[in-house]
């Protein structure tokens, strides 16, 4: 698929099976390391896409500073952005869902009423 192809493809999210390795010893920072990954390509991939904008632009005599100022985007392109935001706020928490919906296959009303009572004891 190209660039400027516009046909969306279905997105399916598969999750990895098994234990995942964990370098750091504080809890919850592997999580926060993967997202700072996932926030830093996407970044990345930004910056080279409005560079390209930008150099296109230049290159037919377009002031795409003005224009994006200017810019008043329609309903259609607003739930575009809207639909491409939440996209990239699956991949951001893909790990944190994925670990909370592990926790809830384990999670047994034995295992909820033990913690209780272990709670209750101290």
């Amino acid at each position: 698929m190209s660039m400027t192809d516009n046909t969306e493809r279905p997105h399916v999210i598969k999750d990895a099976k098994g234990k995942r390795p964990h370098f750091y010893e504080a809890p919850g920072l592997d999580q926060a390391m993967s997202m700072i990954m996932v926030l830093a390509s996407e970044m990345a991939t930004l910056r080279d896409r409005l560079d390209s904008a930008e150099r296109v632009a230049k290159a037919h005599g377009i002031d795409l500073a003005a224009g994006i100022e200017t810019l008043d985007l329609d309903q259609d392109a607003l739930e575009e952005r809207e639909a491409r935001r939440q996209g990239f706020l699956d991949r951001l928490f893909y790990l944190a869902r994925k670990d909370a919906s592990e926790a809830g296959k384990v999670e047994t009303t034995e295992g909820y009423n033990a913690t209780i009572h272990d709670i209750a004891q101290q």
